[in-house]
């Protein structure tokens, strides 16, 4: 898939996609084979539990609102302006443990197939579930804490 010349305005997304994943929306706003970024709404509480991505490099601009993070093991905030660099293999996890929805744009090269993952988990309410598509798609999530 090439790249495509144009604009996803403001507030919109690649053919009106619009993904509700565990509670936090997502929004495809451009896609290739060496790309993909989507706009994200996380609510307070909202999180994506530690997991890595074994041949992608994941980066997210914090628009508004801040991050709680757990990258490889120490345990880090960023706010509204910070970029997240997270490289191909890096363990992560992602928390919006404040009172207020955070806002950020993600995106990871190359795109492999995680538009096909959002496309999959869009409203699977099981974790256990959203966890085991996630590994079809080489997400992998960590076990939690012992």
């Amino acid at each position: 898939m090439a790249a495509e010349l144009g604009i996803t305005r403001s507030g919109d997304s690649l053919g009106g996609v619009v993904w509700d994943i565990l509670g936090q929306t997502y929004k495809p706003v451009q896609l290739s084979a060496a790309s993909f970024a989507f706009d994200t709404l996380f609510p307070p509480g909202t999180f994506v539990p530690p997991h890595f991505h074994p041949d992608q490099d994941e980066f997210i601009r914090v628009l508004e609102g801040d991050f709680d993070l757990w990258l490889d093991g120490e345990d880090l905030k960023a706010t509204a302006g910070d970029l997240i660099r997270l490289p191909m293999g890096c363990k992560h996890g992602i928390f919006n443990k404040s009172s207020a929805n955070t806002r950020a744009l993600f995106w990871v090269a190359p795109s492999m197939r995680l538009y096909e993952l959002f496309t999959k988990i869009d409203k699977v309410a099981d974790p256990a579930e959203v966890v085991r598509i996630a590994a079809e798609h080489n997400i992998h999530f960590l076990p939690p804490p012992g």
